[in-house]
């Protein structure tokens, strides 16, 4: 945690303490003060001042616990894959790419508006190139903003006419989803935008990106990029050794 998070949770937590034990105090802890929540407050500030160790190990602790119940959450995603696995390699339309008879199969997911997954593209790109017997299904799973559930749709839209690399590449090179990079995209990709738009409002593909949402949530994926490879998941930016291991580790395990 850096340190500006750190101070921040610090804070929380003294206005947590003095809200909390104020009204505990008040209730039971110290009646014979008469219900005087300031004197309370006053009393819970001093004590924490004089034992600012008290803050240090409560934030320890909550770390703790946090660290521990987002690992139970991934072994859960993980125990959950094998029933999933049929949708995760199913792209929608050409959502895909390298080998379609690869014999590991990577299914990712992103969002136009991420950073990181704009970060990943060219480990994406060199594993692709350097082995052709991987293949790779892309997950549209918008979740930073309404921006990216419209360059979702269209990018979807893109897959129902056979053209999603061309689209998916134009729209992560323009640096984020908007009206303008998304008609660029369209351009790029040799889409006609009318016809485009039709399909992108479609119930199917609204249908496709909740499904990808439900997977994800069964995948315990809170942000993007995410990436079952094989069936391990992984979660966050990686790059092409972190992926290329990843492959290796799948084919050993098939």
């Amino acid at each position: 945690m850096n340190r500006p998070n750190l101070f921040f949770g610090g804070a929380l937590l003294v206005a947590a303490l003095l809200g909390g034990l104020a009204a505990l105090a008040l209730q039971a802890l110290l009646p014979g003060i008469g219900g005087d929540k300031a004197q309370v407050e006053r009393i819970v500030q001093t004590y924490l001042l004089e034992n600012p160790a008290i803050l240090r190990d409560m934030m320890e602790r909550l770390q703790q616990q946090e660290t521990a119940a987002a690992q139970k959450a991934q072994e859960g995603a993980q125990a959950a894959v094998p029933a999933v696995l049929p949708a995760l390699t199913t792209p929608f339309g050409s959502a895909w790419a390298g080998n379609p008879d690869g014999d590991v199969t990577i299914a990712v997911f992103m969002d136009y508006a991420c950073g990181y997954c704009r970060a990943s593209l060219p480990a994406l790109a060199e594993l692709i190139a350097k082995d052709p017997n991987v293949r790779v299904v892309y997950r549209e799973y918008p979740v930073l903003g309404e921006a990216s559930v419209v360059a979702a749709r269209f990018a979807l839209a893109a897959a129902q006419q056979g053209k999603f690399r061309p689209f998916h590449d134009a729209l992560f090179a323009s640096g984020g989803p908007s009206n303008a990079s998304i008609g660029a995209a369209l351009a790029k990709a040799g889409l006609d935008p009318a016809a485009t738009e039709k399909l992108a409002a479609s119930p199917a593909i609204a249908k496709e990106i909740e499904a990808n949402h439900q997977l994800g949530a069964k995948l315990a994926m809170n942000g993007t990029p995410a990436w079952v490879v094989g069936k391990q998941i992984l979660y966050g930016a990686r790059d092409y050794s972190a992926l290329a291991d990843a492959v290796a580790a799948a084919r050993k395990t098939k």
